[in-house]
């Protein structure tokens, strides 16, 4: 199975000066952890995760305020034609549990590890992934 088979392609962007208020009213609003980061072009640049909010601005006091100052910036992302075993190999290789997807430089959809793990087909894959992004890593 592709990654274009189990991705949400509804997927909305924020600008780096949004507000990481707005960030979060945004992600509940559409009850999601995660929301990219794109340029005007709809190229991703980032993406700014719940626990972003937490630990880079909540945690310092408010400190910094956008999404461009607190986004994880090494983005690893999918193509809607890699493998879905392909793509729960990287969110276990880079403890992730969302993946923007990217074609021709533009995102087009967001896989999360819950995607994998809804087709029973793929629930060993994703219990896989899940114990290796659960180690303790040193990435903030």
């Amino acid at each position: 199975m592709k990654v274009r088979d189990l991705m949400t392609s509804s997927v909305s962007c924020v600008r780096p000066e949004t507000s990481v208020a707005q960030v979060a009213k945004q992600m509940k609003q559409q009850n999601v952890g995660a929301i990219p980061v794109c340029s005007d072009k709809g190229e991703p640049l980032g993406i700014v995760t719940d626990r972003d909010i937490v630990l880079r601005s909540v945690s310092a006091g408010g400190r910094p305020a956008t999404a461009g100052e607190i986004m994880t910036k090494n983005l690893v992302f999918a193509t809607p034609d890699m493998n879905t075993h392909d793509a729960a190999l990287l969110f276990a290789n880079h403890q992730v549990r969302r993946l923007p997807v990217v074609q021709d430089r533009k995102l087009v959809g967001m896989l999360s590890l819950a995607d994998i793990a809804r087709k029973s087909i793929y629930i060993d894959e994703a219990g896989d992934a899940l114990s290796a992004i659960s180690k303790p890593s040193t990435i903030m």
